[in-house]
C-alpha cells in the first residue's frame, strides 16, 4: 500500500500503485538533478476507473512539493474535434503569466506561426501549413520549458485528446535529448484509430520505460480499502463481495463504499447481498436513475453541463438549460452533493475555465449518453449559439454544429464554412474537413454547393488526394464555379491527380478545360499548366510536336503577366532538357523575371502556380552553369518556407534542391548535409512522393562523388532507390545515377543495363542534355574494354551534344569521357582541354577530378597536388585518396 497520500479520496485510488509511484519519484529526482539532462516520458495505460487520474494527481503533488512547475491538461470525450484544445489547456499557466510583448519575445520567429493555434494572435488570411504549425508549437513549448525548469507536463485521458495536440506531443517527445522536461501521459487502451492512434504509438515509443499498464485491485487490497473506509470491523465475506461486485476497479470500489456509508449498511456478511444493487445505482443506468431522482431541473442542468464538456460555468449552463440563475445555482449544489459534479481543482483548472467539472469521465459519459437523441441534437444547436454569442468564434461553435441534424439551413452551411476557414488558418485541415463534410450534408443551396466542394477539395488536397479528385470533379460538373475560380479549381484538381500519381489524367483534364475557353488570360494559364505537367512527366515519350507548339506559343510572350512568364520558363526548361544552346535557355529564363526577381504572384508560397514552375526555372539556371542565380532562388525558397512556417514537403524539397546546387558547385559536405536534412523532413510527410526521389537521388549522387560508395548503397537500399521510377521527372536522371552506383559497387553488367535503360528513356523523351542525363558518359567508360567501338561512338555523340549545349561544364565533362577512352599523349591533350573548360566552370568537383586525372596522365606532381587541394576543398574523399596513392607511389612522376 502506498504511503504519503495527500487525501483520503486520492489514497483510495493509489492502493497497489507503489511501483508506478516509485517510477514517478525516480523520474522527478532525475529531472531535478540536472537542468542539462535529457527529458523523459512515462506512459500509464489502464481501463476506465483504474486510477490513472489519481496517479497523475499524486505526481503533481509530489512534483510541486519538490519545487517543480507542473502544467496539466485532460482530453475530453466530446472535445476531440476541437483543434489544439488539450495543448491550450496545457500551456494556459505559462501563457497567462506573459504579457503580449513577452509572448512575442519568447516565441520569437514562431509567434506568427504558432501564436494563432494557441489563441495568442489572429491568424493570417491564408492556409497555414500543419507541419509548420506543429514545428512552431514544439519550438514555442521548448522555449517556455527552459524558462520554467524543472517542468513536468501531465496529460490525462490522452485517448480523447484532439489530433492536433497528439501530433504536437509526438513531435515534442522526439526532441527531449537536450530538454530537461518530464512528460507523463495517461490513456485507456484502444479508444482511438487512424492518425491519433499512430501519434499515441509514437509517444509510447519515446517513453523511457515500457508502458505501465494499471491493473485492478487484488481481493486483499480491496479488503484493505474497504476496512480503511468503513472501519476495521468489516468482515471478510463482505470485503470479498465488494471485490466480486466491482471487479477490483478502484473507482467503482470507492463509489460503492460511499454508497454503503450513505445507506448506513453494516459491513457484514448478512448485508453483502445488498452490494450489487448499490453498485448498479452508482454506474450506467443506475447513475441515470439517481440523477433523475434529483428532479427534472437538476437533470437538465447535468445534461447541459455534459453538452458543454468544458468551461462549465453556472451562467453558461443556465443559458443552455433555459433556467434562471437562481435555479442553476441550486441545481449545481444538488449535483455536487450527489457526487456528479464538483468544483475543479484550482491547481489544475485553466483560468476562466468554468466553475464545475464532472467528478469522473465515466460520469460525464453516462450523463451525456443519457440525453434523448433529439434533445441532444437540439441542445448542441443552442450551445452553438451560446458559444457564438459569447464571442468565441465559429471554430469554437463548430463542434456543436457538427452534431446538429441536417435541415437545409443555409446559415448553418455558412457558419461551417467560416469555421473551416478558421481551422485552416491555424493549421487544422482535418477539423476543416469535418466542417465542410458536415456542410455538404445540410445540403448547401445550388448556388453554393460547388463552392463547398471546392473548399473541401482544397482543404484535403495534400492529405487525401484521391478524395480531393472526387470532390473537385463533382464541383466542376455543377453550376457555381465560374471565371478565375473555375480555372483555379481545375488547377487544384490537376495537382490532386498528380499527388495521386495520375499525371496523364492531370494533363488531359487541363487540356480539356483549356479547349473550353476562348483565347485570353484564362486559356493561357491553363495552357501553361498543361505544358508544366507535361514538362515534369517522365513517361516513355512526350506528345508529338509538343516542344514545337510550346516554342511557338512562347514566341508570342513578352512576360507581361504570370501566364506569359510561366510559358517562358517552361520553354526555357524544355530547351534545357533537350540540350538546346544554353544561352537561349538563359535568355528565356531571364525574360520571366521582373528586374531580376520573381514576379509578384509567382513566389514560393503563392498557390496560383505552385512550386513546380519555380523549380523548373532554378533547374534551368543550374544546368546552364548559372549556379549563382540558382542558389539565390533555392536559398530564397528555404528562407521563405521557414519564415512562413511551411515545414513539410515544400521545405524538404527546398533543402533537396539547395543540396543539388551545392553538389553542382562541388560543395559536397554541404550538399550531403542539406540532402540528409531533406530526407529527415520528408520522413515526416510520406515516403514514395517525388520529393523523396529528388533527395535520395541527389544524396546517392553526392555520396558517390565523395567516394562514399558503401554509404550511397545503404541510402539506396534504405529509401528504395530502384525501379520502378516515379512518373514525374527527377533531377539528376535517376537511371543514370543508379547505373553509376551499380558500377561503383562492382555490378558492372547491371550498371550497363541500367544506363542503357536511361538511354532508351532519354531518347524517347528527347532529353539530350548530357549534364542533366549523363548516361552516355558513364556508359562509354563502362564499355571501354567490352565494346570499344560503341564506347567511342557514345563519347563522340556526347561531345557533339555538349558543344551544342555550350556550357563549360558540359564540354569539359565530355572531354574527360573522351580522354578515359584514350592513352598516351592523346589522353593528356584531351584532359588538358577538359581542365581548361572545367576551370572556367562553377562545378568545382568536376574540375578537381579533371585536374587529378590530367596530373596522373601527364605524370605531373604539381598538377596532382593542385587537384588534391581542390578535392579536399570539395570534400571528395575518394578523389583525395586516389591522388594521395599516386603521389605516395611516385613511380614515373616528375
Amino acid at each position: 500500500m502506498t504511503e504519503a497520500r495527500p487525501t483520503q479520496a486520492a489514497s483510495a485510488f493509489l492502493w497497489e500503485r507503489d511501483e508506478e509511484v516509485a517510477a514517478v519519484e525516480q523520474a522527478i529526482d532525475t529531472l531535478r538533478a540536472d537542468s542539462s539532462s535529457s527529458g523523459s516520458v512515462l506512459v500509464f495505460r489502464g481501463e476506465a476507473g483504474l486510477g490513472k487520474t489519481a496517479l497523475l494527481a499524486e505526481t503533481r503533488r509530489r512534483a510541486e512539493a519538490r519545487g517543480c512547475v507542473v502544467w496539466s491538461a485532460r482530453g475530453g470525450e466530446t472535445l476531440r474535434s476541437v483543434p489544439f484544445n488539450v495543448l491550450r489547456q496545457l500551456l494556459q499557466p505559462a501563457l497567462v503569466s506573459l504579457m503580449p510583448e513577452e509572448a512575442r519575445e519568447y516565441l520569437g520567429d514562431w509567434y506568427d506561426i504558432a501564436g494563432p493555434a494557441l489563441g495568442l494572435t489572429e491568424p493570417g488570411a491564408g492556409q497555414a501549413d500543419p507541419q509548420g504549425v506543429c514545428d512552431g508549437l514544439v519550438a514555442a513549448v521548448r522555449r517556455l520549458a527552459r524558462r520554467d525548469w524543472p517542468l513536468v507536463l501531465v496529460i490525462d485521458d490522452a485517448h480523447w485528446a484532439d489530433q492536433e495536440t497528439l501530433r504536437w506531443l509526438a513531435a515534442f517527445v522526439e526532441r527531449l535529448d537536450d530538454l530537461s522536461v518530464l512528460v507523463l501521459v495517461a490513456r485507456r487502451p484502444g479508444e482511438v484509430s487512424g492518425e491519433s492512434a499512430r501519434h499515441l504509438d509514437a509517444i509510447a515509443a519515446a517513453a523511457d520505460a515500457p508502458v505501465a499498464t494499471l491493473s485492478a485491485l487484488t481481493p486483499e487490497a480491496t479488503a484493505g480499502l474497504t476496512r480503511a473506509t468503513l472501519g476495521g470491523h468489516a468482515d471478510a465475506p463482505f470485503c470479498r463481495e465488494v471485490w466480486a461486485v466491482t471487479g477490483g476497479n478502484p473507482y467503482e470500489t470507492v463509489e460503492l463504499l460511499a454508497k454503503v456509508q450513505d445507506s448506513e449498511l453494516e459491513p457484514v456478511e448478512a448485508q453483502a447481498p445488498e452490494l450489487r444493487a448499490l453498485n448498479r445505482s452508482a454506474r450506467g443506468g443506475g447513475l441515470v436513475a439517481r440523477l433523475e431522482g434529483l428532479g427534472i431541473e437538476a437533470t437538465r442542468f447535468a445534461w447541459a453541463a455534459a453538452i458543454l464538456g468544458t468551461g462549465i460555468s453556472v451562467g453558461l449552463v443556465a443559458k443552455l438549460a433555459t433556467m434562471s440563475d437562481e435555479d442553476a445555482v441550486r441545481c449545481a449544489e444538488l449535483l455536487r452533493s450527489a457526487r456528479i459534479l464538483t468544483g475543479p481543482d484550482p491547481a489544475t483548472a485553466p483560468a476562466g475555465d468554468g466553475d464545475l467539472e464532472f467528478v469522473h469521465p465515466l460520469i460525464a459519459s453516462a450523463v451525456y449518453n443519457s440525453i434523448p437523441p433529439a434533445l441532444c441534437t437540439a441542445m448542441h444547436g443552442i450551445a452553438a449559439r451560446v458559444v457564438t454569442d459569447s464571442g468565441l468564434g465559429a471554430a469554437m461553435a463548430s463542434r456543436h454544429l457538427l452534431q446538429v441534424h441536417p435541415d437545409d439551413d443555409e446559415e448553418l452551411v455558412e457558419q461551417l464554412r467560416e469555421a473551416a476557414r478558421e481551422h485552416l488558418a491555424v493549421g487544422a485541415p482535418d477539423a476543416a474537413r469535418r466542417c465542410l463534410e458536415r456542410a455538404l450534408l445540410e445540403p448547401p443551396r445550388q448556388e453554393s454547393h460547388a463552392r463547398v466542394l471546392y473548399e473541401l477539395g482544397c482543404a484535403i488536397l495534400l492529405t487525401a488526394p484521391a478524395t480531393t479528385v472526387d470532390h473537385l470533379q463533382s464541383a466542376l460538373a455543377m453550376p457555381g464555379l465560374d471565371g478565375a475560380e473555375r480555372v483555379d479549381a481545375v488547377f487544384r484538381l490537376s495537382q490532386a491527380l498528380i499527388h495521386n500519381d495520375q499525371l496523364e489524367d492531370a494533363v488531359r483534364t487541363v487540356e480539356a478545360e483549356a479547349a473550353r475557353h476562348a483565347p485570353g488570360p484564362a486559356q493561357l494559364r491553363l495552357q501553361a499548366v498543361q505544358y508544366m505537367w507535361e514538362g515534369i512527366h517522365a513517361g516513355e515519350a512526350s506528345s508529338p510536336g509538343r516542344s514545337e507548339r510550346l516554342a511557338e506559343l512562347a514566341s508570342t510572350c513578352t512576360g507581361r503577366d504570370n501566364s506569359e512568364r510561366a510559358l517562358l520558363i517552361l520553354r526555357g526548361f524544355d530547351a534545357m532538357t533537350h540540350g538546346e544552346n544554353a544561352e537561349v535557355v538563359v535568355e528565356l529564363s531571364d525574360r520571366a523575371l521582373v528586374n531580376g526577381r520573381l514576379a509578384p504572384g509567382l513566389g514560393w508560397t503563392d498557390t496560383e502556380w505552385g512550386l513546380e514552375i519555380l523549380m523548373m526555372l532554378a533547374s534551368s539556371y543550374t544546368y546552364t552553369d548559372r549556379l549563382d542565380r540558382a542558389e539565390s532562388m533555392f536559398t530564397d525558397a528555404l528562407r521563405t518556407y521557414e519564415s512562413s512556417g511551411w515545414s513539410g514537403g515544400h521545405l524538404a524539397l527546398a533543402h533537396a534542391f539547395l543540396g543539388f546546387n551545392h553538389r553542382r558547385r562541388g560543395r559536397l559536405r554541404e550538399a550531403e548535409d542539406a540532402l540528409r536534412e531533406s530526407l529527415r523532413i520528408a520522413d515526416r510527410v510520406a515516403r514514395g512522393l517525388p520529393l523523396y526521389w529528388s533527395a535520395t537521388c541527389n544524396l546517392v549522387d553526392t555520396l558517390l562523388a565523395r567516394g562514399h560508395v558503401e554509404d550511397a548503397w545503404e541510402i539506396a537500399e534504405q529509401y528504395g532507390f530502384a525501379p520502378p521510377y516515379p512518373s514525374t521527372i527527377v533531377l539528376p536522371d535517376p537511371r543514370s545515377v543508379r547505373g553509376r552506383l551499380l558500377l561503383a559497387v562492382g555490378r558492372a553488367q547491371d550498371g550497363i543495363n541500367e544506363l542503357e535503360a536511361a538511354e532508351k528513356a532519354a531518347t524517347a523523351r528527347g532529353h539530350h542534355n548530357p549534364v542533366m542525363v549523363p548516361w552516355a558518359l558513364d556508359l562509354a567508360r563502362a564499355l571501354s574494354t567490352q565494346d570499344p567501338a560503341r564506347a567511342a561512338q557514345l563519347a563522340t555523340d556526347a561531345r557533339r551534344r555538349a558543344e551544342r549545349f555550350g556550357t563549360d561544364t558540359a564540354i569539359g565533362e565530355a572531354l574527360r569521357c573522351a580522354a578515359a577512352l584514350e592513352t598516351g599523349q592523346r589522353a593528356v591533350r584531351l584532359l588538358s582541354q577538359a581542365v581548361t573548360y572545367l576551370e572556367a566552370s562553377p562545378c568545382q568537383y568536376e574540375h578537381a577530378a579533371a585536374r587529378v586525372e590530367y596530373g596522373i596522365a601527364a605524370r605531373s606532381v604539381a598538377e596532382i597536388q593542385r587537384g588534391l587541394a581542390l578535392a579536399r576543398s570539395c570534400g571528395a574523399d575518394g578523389l583525395v585518396a586516389q591522388a594521395r596513392d599516386v603521389l605516395e607511389t611516385g613511380r614515373g612522376l616528375r
